[in-house]
């Protein structure tokens, strides 16, 4: 294991980073009607987990 300088240096940050680029990928295909309620929130909690890691 290396320097770690930053939150992004850590493997539990970047392992969020790839997860939430895939559930946004796997989001595209929801249907467009639900957009603004599920969709939404699938990708919001996924962006969370990042920016709590990095507030940590």
């Amino acid at each position: 294991m290396g320097n770690i300088r930053s939150f992004r240096d850590l493997h539990v940050y970047s392992s969020a980073m790839d997860g939430t680029m895939e559930i946004f990928e796997i989001t595209k295909e929801i249907p467009k009607a639900e957009t603004y309620s599920m969709v939404d929130q699938i990708r919001r909690s996924s962006r969370s987990v990042c920016a709590n890691l990095g507030e940590a």
